[in-house]
């Protein structure tokens, strides 16, 4: 067996998180085909998740029993811990990795840019607005919240921003697109030692 595959079959890694006001499991494959299933009881969120997994390559299940009536915080913030959690631990040692990965998308008119370093610290900055305060179950407040806790947990720093647009809809699904492309190539196995002059990251 080839480091690669070696490897490659190592990337998978479950995490669960329960408390009083979620309930969530999420596995994840960092060398998968884009296969997900999803369903966090935030219809809007689940679309964007299963955008993510599609255009990264990471197969990715979440399963979320949250606090709905309540509102969408709580799920939308624990949803983006475990998946960062998830991540990590499907990381390992990271040795190998490309550690850095960025990308610009298009969707229609609006244009959204995400920066990524797996690099061991967590850090988010976040710009974007939007005219619309809720799509289908998610609070777009929120959008900036999810890849705070995503990054946080993922030890990683995330910088994403919309360069252009109108369309909420359009603007967030750039966003989780430019993520999800960002995250190819940071997770991208290129083999070699770790991508840091401390050795570790």
């Amino acid at each position: 067996m080839t480091e690669l595959s070696a490897r490659m079959n190592q990337r998978i890694a479950s995490y669960c998180r329960k408390t009083a006001e979620t309930d969530i499991t999420a596995t994840i494959n960092l060398d998968g085909s884009g296969e997900s299933s999803i369903d966090t009881g935030v219809v809007f969120l689940d679309h964007m998740l299963t955008s993510f997994s599609r255009h990264s390559g990471i197969d990715v299940q979440i399963l979320c029993s949250g606090d709905l009536d309540v509102d969408d915080h709580h799920t939308v913030e624990d949803v983006g811990l475990v998946l960062g959690n998830a991540i990590i631990d499907a990381l390992g040692d990271k040795q190998g990795i490309g550690r850095y990965g960025w990308s610009i998308i298009p969707m229609d008119e609006a244009l959204a840019r995400c920066s990524v370093d797996l690099g061991g610290r967590s850090y988010c900055v976040f710009k974007a607005e939007f005219s619309r305060p809720v799509i289908q179950g998610l609070s777009t407040e929120m959008v900036e919240h999810f890849f705070v806790s995503l990054s946080r947990t993922m030890n990683a720093n995330l910088h994403l921003a919309v360069l252009e647009g109108k369309n909420t809809h359009h603007m967030i699904e750039a966003l989780f697109k430019s993520l999800a492309y960002a995250m190819k190539q940071a997770v991208r196995f290129e083999g070699g030692a770790v991508k840091s002059t401390k050795g570790v990251i």
